[in-house]
């Protein structure tokens, strides 16, 4: 029942805000253009806002589920039109906060005590809410201010049941539509179903904020609270409390005076040092989970948050990335197609010509602009949609790697509209490449592997002893083999032989061709195979 109501309220968002629209139905099969007309609400209800923000409108409408999943949509620009992917990018994630009775009870369960002994102060009202958790305010017992992470109570049921009703609309998208299957809805709805299930998870999150706090703990670039793992479990996460200006408010930072081109160039900085130093990422770094501590407006310092999403990223993904960005910087199309087959991105059967005009044709009209006012983050974006049509499967971390661009260079340019992604990145990138080539990087690289190589000796040896073992084991089965076939052949001698005697005795001896006939002539020919064989 509760199944179907929640259809009922899908079906009504979209008559309320037409998104039946979105679909040409010119382009539609017979069946489908009919049953597209058919439906009641063309014929009294009108909606003339732009599509986009229909759709926004739409999915803020249905709840926190779906305004989680237009979040997660509005990063797939390989798939979605330019207008509706700005548009869901600016869906907030500011839903109705649950009963704080409801944040005790769920806190008191996870952690098996009383609120009041586990914090010295619990404030009841929420800092802030999202539509898988809220936070409260706390001060631990040891005077430590914190933050209390809760999930939403009852929220899995509720994603779960979403999830379906998402897979069942994407079946009936394939299934109508023929376009449908070019945006792919079924992997569209996978990768959310894998996003969000994850962010379920608050030990999760937990380890991912304490990997990156790590990383960065004595950088003056990002600062990332500590978590106090006492205190956390699935459903509740406790971290140290931040103060910061949130990055959003450039009227603040700026009446502190802030050096706003440092910021930019920080932020840029950051992202490429989580890329290609650590190969760990914070990929959801939208401005509500950034804020800027300024207590030296000269030296910002960023403050990150919410480390739900993370991506990681192969060695070989970072070496192939880093050489095309710089292939990039240079123009050097041919090398930008060949290193998208080298790396598997494309088939190998990808004909690297036709792949190097493809790309030429998008980027060249961009490189003519001047530096600062080419988007980065576009620029990947229409890559990737050039290489899909040399079915390029785009790889989930990549996705979240070009999605965390755009984040950054989209912030970098609201600090500072002047920011030059190319001349901050570009130095970056060429001292890391001659870090890795560089009789330092190299012997680095053997140094950190030599434990692993020592551990792994003695069952590199003892796999070695195995397989001569095994190859000695095969020879003296194939000569044992060699053997058998040489007796065999022995035998099949003897035998003709013995059969071209006795044809030579029935030539020799008339007498006996009364009794054996023309058989001495068969066996003759017989035994003089078998003597050739």
């Amino acid at each position: 029942m509760l199944q179907l109501t929640r259809l009922i309220k899908i079906v009504g968002a979209i008559a309320r805000y037409r998104l039946d629209d979105l679909v040409e139905i010119d382009r539609l099969p017979f069946p489908a253009r009919v049953l597209m007309r058919l439906l009641p609400w063309r014929y009294f209800i009108k909606n003339t806002e732009p599509r986009a923000i229909r759709l926004r409108k739409g999915l803020e409408s249905l709840g926190p589920i779906f305004i989680k999943f237009g979040q997660i949509l509005s990063t797939r620009r390989d798939l979605l039109p330019d207008d509706i992917s700005d548009e869901l990018a600016r869906l907030q994630d500011r839903v109705e906060p649950f009963p704080a009775a409801d944040a005790v009870t769920i806190i008191e369960k996870s952690l098996h005590a009383p609120v009041s002994e586990l914090f010295d102060r619990f404030d009841h009202e929420p800092m802030a809410s999202a539509s898988i958790a809220q936070v409260h305010g706390a001060r631990l017992h040891s005077g430590e201010e914190v933050v209390v992470k809760v999930i939403r109570p009852g929220i899995e049921k509720v994603i779960r049941k979403d999830i379906r009703l998402m897979y069942g609309f994407s079946r009936l998208l394939i299934t109508l539509i023929r376009e449908a299957k070019r945006l792919r809805p079924m992997e569209v709805v996978r990768d959310y179903e894998k996003t969000i299930l994850d962010e379920l998870d608050l030990l999760r999150e937990a380890a991912n904020t304490s990997q990156l706090r790590r990383n960065f703990i004595s950088s003056p670039l990002l600062f990332v609270p500590q978590v106090y793992w006492d205190f956390c479990k699935p459903s509740v996460m406790v971290m140290e409390r931040i103060y910061g200006v949130p990055v959003a408010d450039t009227e603040t930072l700026k009446a502190n005076g802030t050096d706003m081109k440092k910021l930019a160039e920080r932020g840029v900085e950051i992202f490429f040092t989580q890329v290609f130093r650590d190969r760990f990422f914070h990929a959801d770094m939208h401005p509500g989970n950034i804020f800027v501590d300024i207590t030296d407006p000269s030296e910002p310092r960023y403050i990150g948050i919410d480390c739900g999403i993370v991506g990681t990223l192969e060695p070989e993904d970072q070496y192939y990335l880093a050489c095309n960005l710089l292939a990039f910087f240079k123009r050097d199309y041919r090398k930008v197609a060949q290193l998208h087959v080298d790396s598997g991105w494309v088939p190998s059967h990808t004909v690297v010509g036709e792949l190097e005009a493809a790309i030429r044709t998008v980027c060249e009209p961009i490189f003519e602009r001047p530096l600062k006012d080419i988007s980065f983050g576009h620029l990947l974006v229409r890559l990737f949609q050039v290489a899909r049509r040399f079915e390029m499967e785009v790889q989930p971390q990549l996705v979240l790697l070009e999605k965390t661009l755009l984040n950054v260079e989209g912030l970098g340019r609201q600090l500072y509209p002047d920011l030059d992604l190319w001349n901050t990145a570009q130095p970056y990138l060429e001292k890391w490449m001659k870090d890795q080539v560089s009789p330092c990087g190299i012997s680095r690289s053997v140094r950190d592997n030599v434990p692993d190589w020592l551990l792994s000796a003695p069952n590199m040896a003892r796999n070695a002893l195995h397989s001569v073992k095994q190859i000695s084991e095969h020879q003296q089965k194939l000569m044992a083999m060699h053997n058998r076939a040489d007796k065999q052949s022995g035998k099949l001698k003897w035998l003709g032989g013995v059969l071209v005697l006795l044809a030579a005795a029935v030539l020799v001896f008339p007498e006996w061709s009364t009794q054996i006939p023309w058989q001495g002539v068969i066996m003759g020919g017989v035994g003089g195979w078998l003597l050739t064989r």
